[in-house]
């Protein structure tokens, strides 16, 4: 058992700027940190070697698990609301994803900072299985649709906690390597899953596949919950975790303090303005009168609105005395200009290679599903691989900003080689080519912006600053896809009906409407050359809009500040804060700077 730590007041999270000051990380007094905070401190100070190791191999298994139930799953939804005779409700199901996946973000990372994290582990964990409980009982398309609320908050849940989580165990040089762990399995499950998926329709039913998960996904989470459950227990034998919070006078009291530190208020306010803005934009492009529909209009104010007075709420001490986002947070320029470069590089994301790429390559390149699946996940391919190498150069060099600022030119770059070769005459093989280029450049940018985010908050900062990245991310891949989707929907069409002959002019909103019959039509036919010209077209003006979404990644790359991330190993100037708090940085930056032993530093340290 590793010898607890001397603690000290306040443990600063952050790195040191290059021009030697830290106004940005503010010092946070002992009141402000939260109780799951203050436990996983306390539990990183009682590791032992097994317990640690135990803990990664549990995160990469639960990576494991998630990411093949995401690879096989995902080709079962329309086999599933087939059964309801509701295939066109697929789109549903999709949109109550969407919107869920991007407001449970921040009350998940609340709720691991009140609570802790094992504690919001198993939510998540619990909440997924009755996700999948639900769907694979459902009688009706609604009740399937309907459990997508909890599964969709259950892995969301997972995808931010295991960032938190890493974020809290590893130092700045090696956390860019450690927090791509959960998207390598992806290089297995991608080829594995889909199998699974046929040999699951072929010899059992659906409900199968989804029933499964009740199973494994516990079972896989297990190593994680006993590693952190183990750690607990040793650090309460030592009397280092904090007085629980349920420990009040009365109910009301309890109550009361949970309402103030969960900052319910300000979390709903986030979430419902969040949701207005999201579900305008995805069901936009569905409707007859698109964005003449006064309630789209209408929602789509109201979020704004509540996004506007959501800082109002959260700077105020009276209303918010445990805020979600701080004033600190939410003056942190890297925080603010990480969070809009998230944003823009997922919005051309969303334009350039989904929703709409891979039929692209169907009807004009006569590339089959599978084939231009492939194609598609070349992106994804290049840029898991990216993450790794990003992440050694980042450790061995100790800077992340000027890597922003060069992943930011190699994705315009990149987008603007789309725009150029993804044509009629080019090659898969160049069209491959530019989906490498693309896949490299988003990497480099979102690894060490990432990073950076986290290396300007202090500890108790972090998963909020986490949370609000990855849900700025999830806005900006909403926004690219109403884009993205207007486009298509307002100029196929219309081009079909301006290409086609007189004597199938009358089909064009069906060859709009079915990507079979727009594929059915013979090489070389007068119907098949229209229908080439007008996607072709029309992705040529989703790609330009692609390439002016990508534009401001590089200015806001300047804006993030510039932090060394290996000057937190040396130590500095021991400064008091107003409230006579002392900032002692230590050997590491990360809990794991305040455990000893040796062998822990070379795993996860420096």
């Amino acid at each position: 058992m590793a010898e607890p730590a001397e603690s000290t007041p306040q443990q600063h999270y952050g790195a040191m700027s290059d021009d030697g000051n830290d106004e940005e990380q503010s010092l946070l007094s002992s009141n402000e940190i939260q109780q799951g905070v203050e436990s996983i401190e306390a539990i990183s100070q009682s590791w032992s070697r097994r317990s640690l190791i135990v803990a990664y191999l549990g995160i990469l298994l639960l990576a494991f698990a998630t990411s093949l139930e995401v690879q096989t799953t995902s080709n079962l939804t329309v086999y599933a609301t087939s059964a309801f005779a509701a295939h066109s409700l697929v789109s549903t199901v999709l949109v109550v994803q969407s919107i869920v996946n991007a407001v449970v973000k921040a009350p998940m990372a609340k709720f691991a900072n009140v609570f802790g994290r094992l504690e919001a582990f198993t939510l998540s964990i619990g909440l997924y299985v009755l996700g999948y409980a639900q769907m694979a009982a459902s009688s009706n398309v609604q009740t399937f649709a309907s459990a997508q609320i909890f599964y969709s908050a259950g892995s969301q849940g997972l995808q931010i906690l295991q960032q938190i989580f890493i974020a809290d165990t590893s130092c700045l040089l090696n956390r860019a390597l450690l927090s791509g762990l959960p998207d390598q399995p992806f290089l297995i499950t991608v080829w594995v899953g889909p199998v699974i998926a046929d040999t699951v329709l072929d010899k059992l039913t659906w409900r199968w596949g989804y029933a499964v998960w009740l199973i494994v996904l516990p079972i896989a989470f297990s190593p994680l919950a006993f590693s952190l459950l183990w750690n607990m227990k040793k650090a309460n034998n030592v009397q280092l975790l904090p007085r629980g919070i349920r420990r009040q006078r009365s109910v009301l009291d309890f109550v009361r303090k949970l309402w103030l530190d969960l900052d319910v208020v300000g979390l709903v306010l986030l979430s419902a303005s969040v949701s207005l803005i999201l579900l305008p934009l995805t069901i936009a492009a569905k409707t007859t009168a698109k964005w003449h529909n006064a309630s789209i209009i209408t929602m789509l104010i109201a979020g704004v609105i509540g996004l506007l007075v959501f800082p109002l709420w959260e700077t105020s001490a009276k209303l918010a005395p445990s805020p979600f986002l701080s004033l600190r947070l939410l003056t942190n320029r890297t925080v603010l200009a990480g969070c809009a470069i998230g944003f823009f590089y997922f919005s051309v994301f969303y334009t350039s290679v989904q929703p709409y790429f891979s039929s692209y390559l169907q009807v004009v390149h006569s590339q089959s599903v599978t084939a231009a699946g492939h194609v598609v996940n070349i992106f994804n391919f290049s840029s898991t691989i990216t993450n790794v190498l990003i992440a050694l150069v980042i450790k061995y060099t100790g800077h992340y900003k000027y890597f922003v600022t060069v992943g930011g030119c190699i994705y315009l770059l990149g987008v603007s080689l789309v725009k150029l070769y993804r044509s009629e005459e080019s090659s898969i093989g160049m069209i491959i080519a530019t989906q490498i280029a693309m896949g490299v450049g988003v990497s480099i940018v979102h690894v060490p912006t990432q990073l950076g985010i986290q290396a300007s908050v202090a500890h108790a900062d972090v998963a909020a600053a986490t949370a609000i990245f990855l849900t700025s991310v999830e806005i900006g891949g909403a926004v690219g896809s109403a884009i993205s989707g207007a486009l298509w929907s307002s100029n196929v069409l219309s081009k079909l009906e301006l290409y086609l002959p007189s004597r199938t002019k009358a089909d064009a909103p069906t060859i709009f409407a079915n990507l079979t019959i727009a594929k059915s039509y013979p090489k070389g036919s007068l119907e098949k050359l229209a229908i080439e010209r007008s996607y072709q077209e029309t992705m040529d003006v989703i790609l330009a809009v692609a390439a002016c979404l990508a534009a401001p990644i590089i200015p806001l790359s300047f804006v993030l500040k510039s932090y060394r991330l290996d000057g937190a190993r040396k130590k500095d100037n021991v400064a008091d804060d107003d409230n006579g708090m002392r900032d002692e940085r230590t050997e590491h930056s990360g809990l794991l700077g305040r455990v000893k032993g040796k062998w822990i530093r070379q795993l996860l340290g420096n």
